[in-house]
């Protein structure tokens, strides 16, 4: 899915316009970056949580130590991509 699509996806269901939201979509994703890059976490209960962890240099291959982002996928949204979204009503709202 693009992010396009995504958008048109949000707009549909959250039933607003195309624009308000991609603004929407905007903010969130700038805001979850922001957050992300100051060191911090962001813990959405049941869909997952965003945050950042340190990633030690490789010895086989030299790869250099670095801050990467990190998601941890949410007990309800782990199952409902088990269950092809029955969890989350078929419709994959939260």
């Amino acid at each position: 899915m693009t992010k396009q699509e995504f958008v048109d996806r949000v707009a549909s269901q959250g039933n607003i316009s195309r624009r308000e939201a991609a603004d929407a979509v905007d903010a969130v994703l700038e805001s979850i970056t922001d957050v992300l890059k100051n060191g911090g976490e962001i813990n959405f209960t049941g869909f997952g949580k965003f945050s950042t962890q340190h990633r030690k240099e490789s010895q086989k291959v030299t790869i250099p130590a670095a801050t990467v982002p990190k998601f941890s996928a949410g007990s309800t949204l782990k199952t409902a991509v088990k269950t092809g979204g029955a969890a989350m009503g078929g419709g994959g709202g939260f």
